[in-house]
C-alpha cells in the first residue's frame, strides 16, 4: 500500500534508485518520554564531573516530552527542549551558586496560575537537596521516582 502511493508519486527512474523502503510508524507517548530520559541520561553525564546528581520527577519528563513532540519531526525537537529547559537552566542555576559540586538537584513541575483568565501552565523549577535536612530530603527523594 505504501509502496504504490510511493510509486505513484516518484517516477520509475527514482525508485529504481533507492534500495531499501523503511515505513516509520508515529512515536507513542512511552517511547517519547524513553527518549527523553536518554536525554536527560546524557545531561547527567556531562554534569558528573562536579558530581552534581539529576533527579527528575515523572511530571518533568512528561512535559518536557509533551514540549519535544512534533507530530511532523517525531522525537528530534527533544534534544533543543532539553538544551533549552534543563541544560540552559542548570547552568545559570551553577553560575549563581545555586547547585554546587556533589550537589543532588531535583527537576519538577510547578502549576502557574494566572489571574487574567489563562488556563494554568506548568513549568520547570530547579530545587537543591539540602543535605543537612534529612526530613526534607527524604519527602523530596519520595516525590522524585528518577534518577538518571
Amino acid at each position: 500500500m505504501v509502496m504504490d502511493a510511493a510509486r505513484s508519486i516518484f517516477r520509475p527512474e527514482f525508485m529504481n534508485r533507492v534500495d531499501e523502503y523503511i515505513v516509520f510508524q508515529p512515536l507513542d507517548h512511552d517511547q517519547i518520554n524513553s527518549i527523553v530520559r536518554l536525554q536527560l541520561g546524557r545531561v547527567q553525564q556531562r554534569i558528573s564531573d562536579r558530581k552534581i546528581t539529576l533527579k527528575v520527577s515523572d511530571a518533568a519528563i512528561e512535559l518536557l516530552g509533551n514540549l519535544g513532540y512534533d507530530p511532523n519531526y517525531g522525537a528530534r525537537p527533544v534534544k533543543r527542549v532539553i538544551q533549552q529547559y534543563v541544560e540552559n537552566e542548570l547552568a545559570k542555576g551553577i553560575l549563581r551558586g545555586e547547585f554546587k559540586d556533589e550537589d543532588t538537584v531535583l527537576v519538577d513541575t510547578e502549576v502557574t496560575a494566572f489571574s487574567n483568565g489563562q488556563l494554568p501552565q506548568p513549568k520547570l523549577v530547579f530545587r537543591r537537596v539540602d543535605s543537612s535536612s534529612d526530613t526534607a530530603a527524604a519527602e523530596s527523594e519520595e516525590a522524585f521516582s528518577q534518577t538518571l
